[in-house]
């Protein structure tokens, strides 16, 4: 399979437009949703984003070009939307606090199955991202960064176009798609059982970490010996205790 044709069937999976995500992500200012709520703000120098968004259906950050900060809250099936999300902004010298808060009363099994965020950012002013979020996809679109830390609980994880090293702190099995290898992944779990895909033929390293942490090795769906390059400045690292992390090849 080719990473689109993965990407489209994580996306079936948990009942998302393919089509939509990837034109709502390029364009902030199209939707395709029935109700939304969106929060800017402009920055004009380089910040520490420090982001807290709950428990949410979707949720795609991406880099952008300009300087101004969108996240949009949208659902098809939450005609108040406006009322019963708050986002709030801080500015605080050289960093940016965001958190996302339900209010009047909206549940969190509502949020998990009616919800998307979409966060741009702008990559020129992007110092670190540390951003907690719970959702069924999480994904990072077009983003160069020194330093992603995500604190979540997500099945399913789209890196598309990242560059930099990614920390990823979760203890559900996961999918981890990769678009390309461009720095570091580095997953943190506890008694997880995930697997990572990335293009066949990319040249990586691995480390295993932690106590009781295994990293194994498939193409084609079966088990193979280690393919990695060990002078290579990608590294994939499993950190945590109990858990098995498959480094899988796609076409």
């Amino acid at each position: 399979m080719t990473f689109n044709e993965k990407l489209e069937a994580i996306y079936q999976q948990a009942n998302i437009s393919q089509k939509n995500t990837l034109e709502d992500t390029a364009n902030p200012n199209k939707t395709h949703y029935l109700y939304e709520t969106v929060t800017e703000y402009e920055i004009n120098q380089q910040k520490r984003f420090d982001m807290k968004f709950g428990s949410v259906k979707q949720f795609v950050l991406s880099g952008c070009e300009g300087e101004k900060i969108t996240i949009r809250v949208a659902s098809d099936t939450l005609p108040t939307l406006q009322r019963d999300f708050q986002v709030k902004i801080d500015d605080i010298r050289k960093r940016i606090d965001i958190q996302a808060k339900r209010k009047n009363g909206i549940s969190q099994e509502t949020a998990e199955n009616e919800v998307s965020i979409f966060v741009q950012i702008p990559e020129k002013y992007v110092d670190t991202v540390e951003c907690a979020v719970n959702a069924g996809v999480l994904e990072i679109h077009s983003l160069k960064c020194e330093n992603t830390e995500l604190d979540a609980k997500a099945p399913n994880l789209i890196l598309n176009g990242v560059a930099g090293t990614v920390e990823v702190n979760c203890n559900l099995n996961m999918n981890i798609l990769c678009q390309s290898l461009n720095g570091a992944v580095e997953v943190n779990q506890i008694s997880a059982d995930s697997k990572i895909y990335i293009p066949q033929g990319t040249k990586f390293n691995t480390d295993e970490k932690g106590f009781g942490t295994v990293i194994t090795y498939e193409q084609n769906g079966k088990e193979t010996e280690p393919f990695i390059t060990k002078d290579s400045d990608n590294v994939i690292e499993l950190n945590g205790i109990k858990s098995r992390l498959a480094v899988c090849t796609y076409n």
